[in-house]
């Protein structure tokens, strides 16, 4: 894939396949479509994960690379999925900023019509389309695949002409992104985010401004040489103190957020594995005043 932002779509969805071979008591996040939407040659490589020893060999492999890594992209997606569930019954719609090669949207058409409006570079449009009919047969009715480039489109625009209401209170999840963009490129997304009705939810991810600038590099040393170093892919960045006062101006109010801590305590800990969460990246979760 010749665009290095849309080549990072895989690499989330292994570590949630990986995680089903894991009983389930320890199991950081439940997924049962992750294995069937990764390419062929990426599933037949994820499948020899069956094994405990290549389990364990994968993820020393990724915590090599940022120490608590694993647990961080495994359980930001169950956080974003709890909190998804607890919201349904009072949204309208779903909208992921972001899709990649995430299965929210299919979980979800299982057993809620709730329209979900997956938005993401046009290369992961054609790619996400193509999954799903392998894995599926087609689209969900439910589903809405909405190609737009972020720092260029009219975000608002695009998800109204593929049947996105505006006055729907909306949850919005933004897994993965912000750290790929410019610094316009996320406040001309909050910028649309600002028209969200009341009630709606936001999800996002964020990288630790810190990080970003080098100041702290919390032990990830691999992972700053690869994304700001030598790629250059990541360059937006917030520090946790800061985020409720970023997001107040669009109108949003930061309800709580999933650092290191949260996550060995929700998820890792009751598992009883021998697993650590990075300080690198944050989830923050906020209402629409």
């Amino acid at each position: 894939m010749s665009n290095p932002v849309a080549a990072t779509a895989v690499g989330p969805m292994v570590l949630a396949a990986v995680e089903q071979y894991e009983p389930v008591p320890r199991r950081l996040v439940d997924d049962d479509m992750a294995l069937s939407f990764l390419p062929a040659g990426v599933r037949a490589f994820t499948r020899t994960a069956r094994w405990s020893v290549v389990r364990r060999l994968l993820i020393r492999a990724t915590e090599r690379s940022g120490p608590g890594l694993w647990s961080n992209l495994t359980c930001r997606k169950r956080y974003l999925g709890d909190k998804l569930t607890e919201a349904l019954p009072h949204i309208d719609a779903v909208v992921i900023l972001g899709a990649g090669l995430d299965t929210k949207a299919y979980r979800l058409a299982r057993h809620s019509t709730v329209p979900v409006f997956e938005v993401d570079l046009p290369v992961n449009i054609d790619r996400k389309r193509a999954v799903v009919r392998s894995a599926l047969g087609a689209v969900p009715p439910s589903v809405h695949l909405v190609p737009v480039d972020f720092e260029n489109d009219d975000l608002a625009a695009e998800l109204a002409r593929h049947g996105h209401r505006g006055d729907h209170r909306t949850f919005f999840i933004w897994e993965g992104v912000t750290q790929y963009l410019t610094a316009d490129g996320v406040a001309s997304t909050f910028e649309f985010l600002r028209s969200a009705a009341p009630g709606s939810r936001l999800g996002f991810t964020y990288v630790r401004g810190d990080f970003i600038d080098g100041t702290n590099r919390y032990g990830a040393e691999s992972l700053y040489r690869r994304f700001r170093v030598r790629s250059q892919l990541w360059q937006f960045g917030l520090q946790p103190d800061r985020v409720a006062a970023f997001i107040e101006p669009y109108g949003w109010r930061l309800i709580e957020q999933a650092g290191p801590d949260y996550l060995t305590e929700q998820y890792i800990s009751p598992t009883g594995r021998k697993l650590t969460a990075s300080q690198v990246e944050w989830t923050a979760y906020a209402e629409k005043c």
